[in-house]
């Protein structure tokens, strides 16, 4: 790290800190300890080891980026006395710090030590340094195999900034400290992936190690089939931008609203959606479920998109599903399979034939009661023998039950 040493520095050149300390603060980071804690476990003792031997740090921040559609990373930040800060940075922040010094050690992957004075690159208006009177900050990479870049920033409020020493010395700590981030940017970022792409209850049994063809095990679960309505004549009519834009918008009311009913979304269909919500308690399962459909349908009666509206069928049943892996050797799928996996699917499509905003089995409507709930009567159902009752609600758009 190039800089013109401040009086300090020059007083100190020569004065080196004691290899000890360091090499604690060093067999700290790469110990079972550190290993065994938290990110803000982490940022604490390290923060505290750092003064206990006698660095004048009073701000620490690691910047961790990881892979994630909605997060570009996490800042976490330490000073003495203080409780930890944890702030998730959305995409739009890159362009806050694109002139930040932060930003330029990123980029570059080379470390730099600003200070106050420094007009170049300003760094005081940054949230966990604004208004805590450091006078120099040492910012330096942490530089993954491969992936998005993190940092780490030392910050101080003594006059003249770090000795000389102290900077070996934190240059010293980097490789150990670049370590044990990156094991958990790394998990981070695979525990994100797999949640955005398959659902946290699959990403579970991934990790667990449930990754072998034909490891199945039987389930029961409250299912729910969400179908976007006209989806095929709006294809045609609008242009693919604008189609892209109205599926993606219809997708960020169905999908909060299973998830935050307890459901997990198992597949995106074209335009439908399946999801599952999987609990040793039938009834709250299957309400879960029902809640869920009001919040999809209550919501896509306000929908509006530069004047076009759209509407779905929602399709609920309660059974017993198989859910593991299928496929061919390295390709593989989680999936639900089953008899009532397939009566979920052939209920969807009886309501359009029947003209029902929702359609529900004889085995989700018991576990939900009989308020507004009224009989279709009975349907032959394409690939079973007998006949099935269906219900629906009498005030599909309020769905209440």
């Amino acid at each position: 790290m190039q800089q013109p040493m401040s009086r300090r520095q020059r007083a100190e050149k020569g004065r080196s800190m004691d290899p000890g300390s360091i090499l604690s603060v060093l067999e700290w980071l790469s110990g079972d300890e550190c290993h065994a804690i938290d990110e803000a476990g982490l940022i604490s003792g390290l923060g505290r080891r750092l003064r206990q031997i006698g660095l004048p740090v009073d701000r620490l921040t690691l910047h961790l980026m990881t892979l994630h559609p909605e997060i570009l990373g996490r800042t976490l930040a330490w000073a003495p006395s203080e409780p930890i800060e944890i702030h998730d940075r959305e995409h739009g922040m890159k362009l806050a710090y694109a002139t930040s010094p932060l930003r330029k050690v990123m980029d570059s992957r080379e470390p730099m030590i600003v200070d106050t004075n420094d007009q170049q690159w300003p760094w005081q208006h940054i949230d966990v340094f604004k208004d805590r009177g450091l006078v120099q900050l040492v910012i330096a990479p942490l530089c993954n195999v491969d992936g998005p870049v993190s940092a780490a920033v030392f910050g101080t409020k003594r006059p003249g900034g770090f000795a000389t020493s102290e900077i070996r010395a934190i240059e010293r700590i980097l490789p150990a400290l670049r370590n044990t981030c990156e094991l958990r940017v790394m998990r981070q970022a695979e525990l994100s992936l797999l949640d955005v792409y398959i659902g946290p209850m699959t990403a579970q049994r991934i990790l667990a190690g449930r990754i072998r063809q034909g490891e199945i095990e039987t389930m029961e679960a409250a299912l729910l089939l969400c179908d976007l309505r006209g989806f095929t004549e709006l294809s045609n009519k609008l242009p693919e931008d604008k189609v892209l834009d109205l599926l993606n918008a219809y997708f960020d009311i169905v999908v909060p609203a299973i998830t935050s009913q307890g459901g997990e979304v198992l597949k995106f269909m074209g335009d439908a959606v399946m999801a599952f919500f999987p609990t040793s308690d039938a009834v709250m399962a299957s309400e879960q479920a029902l809640a869920a459909t009001d919040q999809i349908l209550d919501e896509l009666s306000r929908f509006d998109m530069e004047g076009v509206s759209i509407d779905a069928a929602v399709a609920l049943h309660y059974g017993k599903v198989s859910y593991g892996n299928v496929g061919s050797g390295r390709r593989l799928d989680f999936t639900v399979i089953g008899s009532d996996v397939n009566l979920l699917s052939r209920i969807q499509t009886a309501c359009g034939a029947l003209g029902k905003s929702v359609l529900m089995s004889d085995a989700f409507r018991r576990r939900v009661g009989t308020e507004n709930v009224v009989t279709t009567k009975f349907h032959h159902l394409k690939g079973f023998d007998d006949p099935i009752e269906l219900f629906t609600i009498t005030t599909p758009e309020s769905c209440t039950h």
